[in-house]
């Protein structure tokens, strides 16, 4: 259920970060009506000062290709069951929370900012919980329960996380 979870959330952001990327680069090319756009796709030339770009075409190839690109490879690697898919979904939701972060320094807030900070803080819980070093369950006095950071007690921990490799270690 949890990598069902992580991959609908992977499939949104990929989805909806490469057709709005696309958008912002295609609209900020020369020639390009953008009155021809809908109102709603019309990003405002305001949100682009004080900001290192003159249009949209780079922040949008960076959301398309970065974003967009990240997600699609962690949502591909977790569907296929790669060894890999781990560190491209921690990849994937770490870049949508710089992302948010970048764009919460450089425009004004959007309730968008919010959804898609949530989905990236979805996408590291659900990753932690998927890997096992995370765990819904709330901690117990009783040896081998699990706590809300992984296996307490005689439980044994997610093969390769840090939990097991911090008991080898010792």
């Amino acid at each position: 259920m949890i990598r069902v979870m992580l991959l609908t959330v992977q499939a949104s952001v990929a989805a909806t970060s490469i057709a709005g990327g696309l958008v912002m680069a295609v609209g900020s090319w020369p020639g390009v009506d953008k009155s021809a756009l809908p109102p709603g796709l019309q990003l405002p030339e305001e949100y682009l000062e004080g900001s290192p770009f003159s249009t949209y075409l780079v922040p949008g190839l960076l959301l398309a290709i970065i974003v967009g690109g990240s997600h699609t490879l962690a949502f591909v690697l977790l569907l296929r069951r790669r060894g890999l898919a781990s560190v491209a979904a921690a990849t994937a939701g770490y870049s949508i929370l710089v992302w948010i972060f970048v764009q919460m320094a450089l425009i004004p807030f959007s309730a968008l900012q919010a959804v898609y900070f949530g989905a990236g803080l979805a996408e590291v819980g659900l990753l932690l919980l998927l890997l096992g070093v995370a765990s819904p369950e709330p901690a117990g006095d009783v040896p081998g329960s699990l706590g809300p950071l992984g296996p307490v007690g005689d439980r044994k921990a997610a093969v390769g996380s840090p939990h097991e490799r911090q008991k080898h270690s010792a």
